[in-house]
């Protein structure tokens, strides 16, 4: 009697300037190894692979002039090794799917025309994103390739929160509140329905701080409004994108310097945000110059005071608050910047354990605080490929 080979699932996952991708092992799901191609578009791009014990497997600098390279050097290195990995399905997190696609499912031809129609949806991510599925397909072709959209975990938002205040036939053709970072909030409610077995009863504000920045508050469980909209440029002061802005700014910009669409994009996505105000985006580098360095302050206390609001007025939209959780880049390693986006905050129940935060403890509010302040490490990839193996399932299953 022979043994059955293991069998796997890659989770890729394409950024705005990386693409990132982990190997797991498919029954039960358990990590080979993770890696990513970083800055790409750089002189000093950089492919990195750690095995499941963090042991470094490949680092290498190189200029990976754009996602398809980036992609192609991917490819090209599991190839090599894939007489050792049996891939029974390739995940990708797909940033927007338009209102007709939210929950998992097998990319098709039809699917990826969707995608083509809806580029005007989220025109900084899907181009790219289509790509990087072509390539695998190409590279792949009998390996079933899923879409998981980080769309869909606020599906279920009131209709007077997903809908905007604008004529029925903009609504007809895509235009509403979508929300991001989806497969990264579903990631979370997993982590907390792990310590908390009444999870529905609690009110949830979940803030996914990183380059590019978002919260969400869920209630029963569900999402029930996110500060990101139409696109990932709105809610809170990102790294390089604007945030919420007066839609008088937009036709300003318009009427005074004659910007195109693409200008106007390209402004509120890459040029705008805390690198607007202090010429850098980076957060850690932004708490170094800060002492010296005027600009440095502003952006920082900028990005803070617009993630208290939103805390503020989240928990007000949902009649109170339980449960702050920091997540992402900047949420799980800054404590400084928790410390000051939950300063002043009591009088909603916020008191978080200074020392606890400096230490990064997963749980940095004091006993005596109404509101449990928790510090959690998100995992895109993982749940990518916990939802790809949910449809696996259901597919045998059927």
């Amino acid at each position: 009697m022979t043994d059955t080979p293991d069998t796997y699932i890659l989770a890729v996952n394409c950024g705005s300037s990386s693409l990132k991708f982990c190997l797991y092992r498919s029954a039960p799901i358990q990590i080979e190894f993770s890696g990513a191609v970083s800055t790409i578009g750089a002189d000093n791009s950089r492919l990195e692979i750690k095995d499941s014990a963090f042991n470094i497997l490949e680092n290498r600098v190189a200029h990976f002039k754009d996602m398809d390279a980036a992609a192609n050097v991917i490819i090209d290195w599991l190839k090599n090794r894939q007489h050792r990995y049996q891939l029974v399905a390739i995940g990708h997190r797909i940033v927007q799917g338009g209102p007709e696609h939210r929950q998992p499912k097998k990319i098709t031809d039809e699917l990826l025309q969707t995608l083509h129609r809806y580029i005007y949806l989220a025109p900084n991510h899907l181009p790219d994103e289509i790509k990087v599925i072509r390539a695998f397909q190409s590279a792949y072709p009998d390996t079933a390739q899923i879409a998981c959209f980080d769309t869909s975990f606020h599906r279920d938002m009131p209709s007077y929160v997903q809908n905007y205040p604008l004529p029925a036939e903009y609504k007809d053709k895509g235009l509403m509140k979508y929300g991001f970072h989806g497969i990264s909030y579903q990631y979370i409610m997993q982590k907390l329905a792990d310590e908390y077995s009444a999870l529905a009863a609690q009110k949830i504000i979940i803030a996914h701080l990183g380059n590019g920045a978002s919260m969400a508050a869920v209630i029963n469980g569900s999402s029930f409004d996110t500060t990101m909209g139409m696109s990932p440029m709105g809610g809170l002061v990102m790294g390089t994108r604007s945030g919420d802005l007066d839609p008088g700014v937009l036709l300003y910009l318009l009427n005074q310097y004659q910007l195109s669409p693409t200008e106007l994009d390209d402004l509120l996505s890459n040029h705008s945000g805390l690198k607007a105000i202090a010429g850098v985006s980076d957060m850690q580098e932004l708490l170094d110059m800060e002492p010296d360095d005027i600009r440095a302050k502003e952006a920082l206390t900028t990005f803070c005071y617009s993630a208290k609001k939103f805390i503020g007025m989240l928990a007000a939209a949902m009649g109170g608050l339980d449960i702050l959780v920091f997540t992402g880049g900047i949420g799980e390693n800054s404590s400084v910047i928790r410390d000051r986006i939950c300063r002043d905050l009591d009088f909603i129940g916020i008191d978080i354990d200074k020392e606890k935060n400096l230490e990064n403890d997963p749980l940095i509010s004091k006993q005596t605080s109404r509101v449990s302040v928790r510090v959690i490490k998100t995992n895109e990839e993982l749940m990518i490929a916990n939802l790809v193996a949910g449809v696996l399932d259901r597919a045998v299953k059927n």
